[in-house]
């Protein structure tokens, strides 16, 4: 450390994984603390920057060749905590935060809402106490509210990770869409990309509308007026209520679940007719150019979002990769939020 620039580190120290340089091409002793991830945590895809994303989507992209390559367990997380916190019912994703902890090295701690002392009428920000007194490293956070997970990222002495909060945003899902489609395409630069469905209840949407258009796609959305939001067209993407004119000419297809837990009321007169019209079938698939590639965040609605064949094309289809980089993306996310920084002090 230099004389004239003392600098401290933070409460969290950090332990180089023996691979890390190797396998993830980065030195964690020559990486500065605000290069070229300076976040203190990962609420959403907006306020990222271009270099950003891509840094994390490069860094995904390497743990996912270590992964496939079955690589061992790194340790970059040992002798840290990772708590999942989930106040709305997850399988995959819950999961694959689980796994990308133990894949670093993590402790990882599942908390069951259902039966917590939340459950029992304690606040968001009582919860955050108790949470610090846990000394966790790491904190991934679900919650049916829009806002939740920014609250609770300001009242704990951790990094949080949004893995979904109400209708607002689930970053690490519109990454590991990037990094699928960047597999696959080379580049989002100029794609034109459909994402057909339920915007209106969508966090997924509305993430990968913020990465795609900061990335240079060209984003459409393709759904009946009733779940398309007001002034979706603010957002600059283009709006299409017919499904086989907004396919036209399109390289990704990205379906979106029908969310009818969060309906108030009806939207699709059911879900017979939601299909004939807005489901994606072979015969409306044709519309988008003859390489298009197909996607799902998940869990689907076979017969209802997308037809079964289609959706188990082994030519076209993505929606099993996107599981598998899931994983590692959020490895990358994990990876770079619970780091050493170094703090500079007068």
């Amino acid at each position: 450390m230099h004389n004239n620039a003392l600098q401290k580190r933070e409460s969290r120290p950090y332990i180089p994984a023996l691979m890390t340089a190797a396998t993830t091409g980065l030195s964690a002793q020559n990486q500065p603390a605000d290069v070229p991830f300076p976040h203190r945590h990962l609420l959403g895809i907006q306020d990222l920057s271009p270099d950003e994303i891509t840094y994390l989507l490069d860094l995904s992209n390497k743990y996912a060749e270590h992964n496939r390559a079955r690589g061992p367990k790194f340790d970059l997380m040992r002798d840290k905590t990772l708590i999942n916190l989930f106040f709305e019912d997850s399988t995959r994703t819950r999961t694959s935060f689980e796994l990308a902890g133990m894949r670093l090295g993590a402790d990882v701690i599942n908390i069951a809402v259902a039966n917590s002392s939340i459950k029992k009428g304690e606040t968001i920000v009582d919860t955050a106490m108790t949470l610090n007194a846990m000394h966790a490293d790491a904190l991934v956070v679900r919650h049916s509210n829009a806002g939740a997970v920014k609250l609770l990222s300001e009242k704990v002495n951790c990094a949080v990770i949004n893995a979904g909060d109400g209708s607002h945003e689930h970053p690490t899902q519109a990454l590991l869409d990037a990094l699928t489609i960047r597999r696959h395409k080379g580049s989002l630069q100029g794609l034109l990309v459909a994402l057909c469905g339920d915007v209106a209840h969508s966090r997924v949407a509305r993430s990968n509308i913020y990465l795609l258009q900061t990335m240079g796609a060209r984003v459409r959305v393709i759904a009946p007026p009733t779940l398309i939001p007001a002034a979706m067209e603010r957002l600059g993407v283009e709006v299409f209520h017919d499904m086989r004119a907004g396919l036209e000419g399109c390289d990704i297809v990205m379906m979106l679940r029908l969310q009818r837990e969060r309906m108030e009321g009806s939207f699709v007169p059911s879900v017979h007719e939601y299909f004939q019209f807005y489901g994606l079938d072979y015969d409306k698939l044709q519309h988008a150019k003859p390489d298009a590639l197909i996607m799902h965040p998940g869990p689907m609605n076979r017969g209802v979002e997308i037809d079964s064949d289609v959706a188990d094309d082994l030519d076209r289809s993505l929606i099993r990769e996107q599981v598998e980089m899931g994983v590692a993306v959020r490895m990358a996310c994990l990876d770079v939020l619970t780091r050493e920084r170094l703090v500079a002090t007068p």
